[in-house]
């Protein structure tokens, strides 16, 4: 139900419309008056600046609280007593897990293990040298990005550019 009295009391306008309305003002003031149309714009800047500042203060005043709250929130984690002893105990496991993890690294068959992997990734660039030297000559003759299997499939491929380091003339 509407009461009469309220229908009358204009709407109160926040900061935010009273300088875009200036601002819309100051644009489109009529007339040769120019001191007006300066007024209207000192109006409208002195507007905007009182709300750009009290929108950074606000930003201020909520950077504030959020770092209150951060150093509360870090505080609590500090000084809960089974957090901590749970972080102590997964220290002394992870201690535990290096000690471990260093004993198999000193293992013959994980040595042996290591020096493969290391040919076999030599073997691999040496293909992947010269796949990419026969691939880069076939786009070149053919300019295609694919070429066709014996199975009577398509596979696709791509041709990057890598840039290397200068070699210094020194």
């Amino acid at each position: 139900m509407t009461d009469d009295k309220t229908k009358n009391i204009p709407e109160e306008k926040s900061g935010e419309d009273m300088a875009m309305d200036a601002l819309a003002q100051a644009t489109h003031v009529g007339g040769d008056d120019e001191v007006a149309k300066s007024n209207k714009v000192a109006e409208t800047l002195t507007t905007l600046q009182n709300l750009i500042e009290r929108h950074a203060l606000d930003m201020e005043e909520l950077r504030k609280q959020m770092k209150e709250k951060r150093e509360s929130l870090r505080s609590f984690f500090e000084n809960d007593t089974a957090l901590g002893e749970a972080q102590a105990e997964a220290e002394v496991f992870t201690t535990k897990m290096k000690e471990r993890k260093s004993q198999l690294q000193s293992d013959p068959q994980v040595t042996s293990l290591k020096i493969q992997i290391g040919e076999l990734r030599e073997q691999q660039k040496e293909i992947e040298e010269t796949l990419s030297n026969h691939l880069i000559n076939y786009h070149s003759l053919t300019n295609s990005r694919s070429f066709d299997t014996s199975e009577g499939d398509q596979w696709d491929f791509s041709i990057r550019a890598k840039i290397r380091p200068r070699k210094n003339s020194a």
